[in-house]
């Protein structure tokens, strides 16, 4: 019969000896890994992001959806303080997604979370996290992202007013990217996202901030798969542009197929991409080739161009 090791739960203080120093950059550092617990593609927007005379930890985008996400965390046991500074942030944010991350989630503030998931619309989600360390025997300690409290979204959903009721190409966008982002996580590790949205876009984190991979329906009947630049400064965004250009040919070589290089002179971003013809409102058959399509591409040009991005940021 096998042998069983003794599964142990360890102070977090042993890994990071101090919350604000220790532990929000090392969030800072994975928080694509919190967003894949949570289902979302998250990039880091702004460390110790100012309202008013707080400071919130981690400020967020969803990429998937392009909101705000909000991140409060706080070593032991939630106490009553960060329950109103998150609200706080909140409003001071105009948050779309409101994540809370401790050691320990107190019943009462468990009940706050959920009471707000179920009185708040459909657009507001309220998360509880809590944050573990583990260890088997004496193997290196592991850590684990714990979700206590999530929205509901079928009683979200339920309450909905009619004026949001989805047209029958937002269903189908929905429906789409919802097949699209559970192969991506599922079969190829690509992306944490869990639920599809209705509209004809999705980005995804490729590790480096301010640029993305994306999906998307394009103008034209166009589907396109695509390297997106946007740091949020034109001229830094160009400049990496223009960096990955020098090595156009070596990059189409690895990739096997020729790319379109749009610098996109009259805009602040840049992208990198390739094209097909299709329409969300194409037959399940073309749509299961188009999917096909495109995750084959944004896999390789996450492997062609992910090294070079590691490169770059270390000039």
């Amino acid at each position: 019969m096998s042998k069983f090791g003794e599964l142990k739960r360890l102070n977090l203080r042993t890994v990071w000896f101090n919350e604000a120093r220790d532990f929000t950059p090392w969030l800072a550092s994975n928080i694509e890994n919190l967003g894949g617990a949570l289902g979302m593609e998250l990039e880091l927007t702004q460390r110790e992001a100012s309202v008013g005379n707080f400071s919130l930890d981690l400020l967020a985008k969803d990429l998937g959806t392009g909101k705000t996400v909000i991140i409060e965390n706080q070593f032991e046991t939630t106490d009553h303080d960060h329950l109103g500074k998150l609200l706080t942030y909140a409003a001071g944010f105009d948050a779309s997604a409101v994540v809370w991350i401790a050691e320990s989630i107190r019943d009462e503030h468990r009940q706050a979370l959920e009471w707000l998931n179920q009185r708040t619309d459909s657009d507001t989600q309220f998360f509880g996290v809590v944050i573990e360390v583990l260890q088997i025997d004496d193997s290196k300690p592991a850590y684990n992202f714990k979700l206590v409290v999530y929205p509901n979204e079928w009683q979200k959903t339920k309450r909905q007013q009619p004026e949001k009721v989805l047209s029958p190409k937002a269903e189908a966008y929905r429906d789409y990217f919802q097949h699209l982002i559970d192969e991506l996580r599922e079969k190829h590790k690509f992306t944490g996202a869990k639920v599809g949205q209705p509209q004809s876009w999705y980005m995804f984190a490729s590790g480096f901030a301010g640029v993305n991979y994306g999906a998307s329906f394009a103008m034209g009947n166009r589907v396109r798969a695509e390297l997106y630049i946007d740091g949020g400064d034109a001229d830094k965004n160009k400049k990496l542009f223009d960096w990955l250009a020098q090595d156009k040919e070596k990059i189409e070589v690895e990739f096997g197929e020729s790319l379109k290089w749009e610098r996109l002179d009259d805009k602040r971003a840049s992208r990198i991409a390739l094209y097909r013809p299709g329409s969300v409102e194409d037959n399940e058959q073309v749509l299961e080739e188009i999917r096909g399509w495109t995750i084959e591409r944004l896999l390789k040009l996450k492997k062609v161009v992910n090294s070079r991005l590691r490169k770059y940021g270390n000039l």
